[in-house]
């Protein structure tokens, strides 16, 4: 008899044990993550009509400046405009009418407020009138 009180002690113990178990092996509970600090922006530039296009890309990070060959002027310049790409002024540049259309994309955070643009040039040369190093990404 001592057997069958052991074992039903072992039965109704082993529940219970399993739940304290449990509640100290639970993984703790994952804190929100925190977006990247500074002033950032995700820029693209892809280049050819919709159905070929080729895209070039890069993290443009300002804090210290990094991410593409000409990093440290385009947040020079950015940081005139606040992170306004549409506020850049445009440089004093003569481009050729021809057409070779290039879409510039960049998306992120400047000063703690979100940033996106998306603009249609009708060619390089016009972008990086328009935009200064932002979209630099060549070479």
């Amino acid at each position: 008899m001592t057997y069958t009180t052991t074992a039903k002690a072992l039965r109704g113990g082993l529940p219970a044990a399993a739940v304290l178990l449990l509640s100290l092996v639970t993984p703790a509970q994952a804190t929100p993550q925190e977006t990247a600090p500074g002033n950032w922006l995700f820029v693209s530039v892809a280049s050819g009509d919709a159905r070929s296009s080729e895209t070039r890309s890069t993290l443009l990070m300002c804090d210290p400046p990094q991410g593409h060959r000409r990093a440290a002027q385009a947040c020079a310049q950015l940081e005139t405009t606040a992170g306004d790409i549409r506020a850049l002024p445009a440089a004093d540049s003569y481009c050729t009418m021809v057409h070779a259309p290039v879409t510039a994309h960049a998306r992120g955070q400047w000063n703690g407020r979100p940033v996106a643009y998306a603009e249609t040039f009708p060619n390089a040369c016009v972008m990086t009138a328009r935009t200064g190093a932002v979209f630099a990404l060549d070479g």
